[in-house]
């Protein structure tokens, strides 16, 4: 048979063994501010069917969610990326929001490309209109989620997400990008500020090879809990190279057979409430229609 020429570029498609973002979990010490901002201010969804008491909240963005149980305030070392779908709503909901919010952290302001948001207890966000070319063909998701690690730690960085995770990672613009899911990357940017010591937050990725990366991460003795067959957690981030540690942050490991991969996520549509209603127009999709 002759060889067929292809004009397109497989490699680009190639997703790794990271092929979920599907949580970021921080603890709030307070769930009525909570949900003044997961849910009023930034017009996500509490998931309807699981975590639904006064302790914990799930907060669905898209095919991800925030993990929000009651504890000590966690703030996350570095910025997450959000894209919604509505830049003058968003605003008009930050501003109504002041309401329940004023006295604490909270706070934003507009910025050309996005709104930076800070919520009652710190956390930085990025909120970006949908751009395919950008962000792909979403409306509503985490694009992102931006850490900011010690200067000379980038190389490092890439090294151990392409070794030892098996993601495509690599430095583009000055920062450090390791792809975890579609469209879905865990970033990294240099910064000379000194930072807070690690408080125990966490994102939670799911693996095709999961096997595979806890036997990497364990002759290097890298495995910090093991919680069930299908999950257990690492905290550093060390150089594959020297062992160096370069960061810390809690990942929660899953396999694909873990009973909540892939699980579907409601969104509901921020815009219709009871004043402005329109039959069948509740949930949201989060991907952009066909063109």
């Amino acid at each position: 048979m002759s060889k067929l020429e292809c004009p397109w570029n497989r490699a680009a498609e190639s997703l790794g063994n990271s092929v979920e973002l599907q949580h970021v979990n921080l603890r709030v010490p307070d769930q009525r501010l909570s949900t003044a901002f997961y849910i009023s201010a930034l017009g996500l969804t509490r998931d309807p069917f699981l975590l639904t008491g006064v302790e914990n909240m799930w907060a669905n963005a898209g095919v991800s969610q925030f993990h929000l149980p009651h504890g000590q305030a966690q703030v996350l070392r570095g910025t997450i990326g959000l894209v919604l779908p509505d830049r003058a709503q968003l605003l008009h909901r930050l501003q109504t929001a002041r309401r329940w919010l004023d006295g604490t952290r909270y706070g934003f302001e507009e910025q050309a490309d996005h709104i930076a948001v800070t919520c009652p207890w710190g956390n930085r966000f990025r909120c970006h209109a949908p751009d395919a070319e950008r962000f792909g063909r979403i409306r509503l998701g985490i694009p992102y989620v931006e850490f900011d690690v010690a200067p000379g730690a980038l190389d490092g960085i890439v090294r151990f997400y392409r070794e030892i995770v098996q993601a495509p990672a690599r430095i583009e613009d000055g920062v450090a990008k390791a792809l975890v899911a579609p469209g879905q990357y865990l970033t990294f940017r240099e910064t000379d500020r000194p930072q807070p010591a690690y408080d125990g937050h966490h994102i939670q990725l799911a693996f095709v090879d999961f096997g595979g990366v806890h036997a990497r991460l364990s002759e290097r003795g890298l495995i910090s809990q093991e919680d069930s067959q299908f999950q257990y957690r690492f905290i550093r981030l060390v150089d594959p190279d020297n062992g160096r540690l370069l960061f810390e942050v809690e990942h929660e490991c899953r396999s694909m057979t873990h009973p909540l991969f892939m699980r579907r996520l409601v969104n509901r549509n921020p815009a219709v409430t009871n004043q402005l209603y329109a039959p069948g127009a509740e949930e949201l999709a989060w991907a952009m229609p066909p063109e």
